[in-house]
């Protein structure tokens, strides 16, 4: 697969919106939750944790996963695959913080949310 370029040159995070291109809510509900879940790891502490390159968060209410940049050098084939996943299911992308957000587009569908991340971490 070849990678989809990010929104934006270079920005620090990509946010996949839980919005897909015709402006459907991304189901099921926890899709966000799930998708950082197959990169987490237990801790010295026996705590489940999310990785430090992906996070789930609400963001004017949809459900989002913010994905740090960095993770496309540290992990190639994670960072291809989410890419892959948000291609798949049509869902929007936007840069995240770091990086202005341009308004909505209404020929794409993507829709600009805030950029202050409401998620939580486990």
């Amino acid at each position: 697969m070849s990678s989809q370029p990010w929104p934006d040159a270079h920005p620090h995070e990509l946010v996949i919106q839980g919005v897909t291109q015709s402006g459907e809510r991304f189901r099921p509900s926890d899709w966000a939750e799930r998708l950082c879940g197959m990169m987490s790891v237990f801790g010295e502490d026996k705590h489940l944790s999310y990785s430090p390159y992906l996070k789930p968060v609400i963001a004017d209410g949809l459900s989002c996963v913010v994905v740090d940049g960095r993770l496309q050098a540290v992990d190639a084939a994670a960072f291809e695959f989410l890419l892959g996943f948000a291609h798949d299911n049509e869902l929007c992308l936007r840069p995240g913080r770091g990086r202005q957000a341009s308004s909505a587009s209404p020929a794409t569908g993507e829709r600009r949310v805030a950029d202050t991340p409401s998620g939580r971490s486990r």
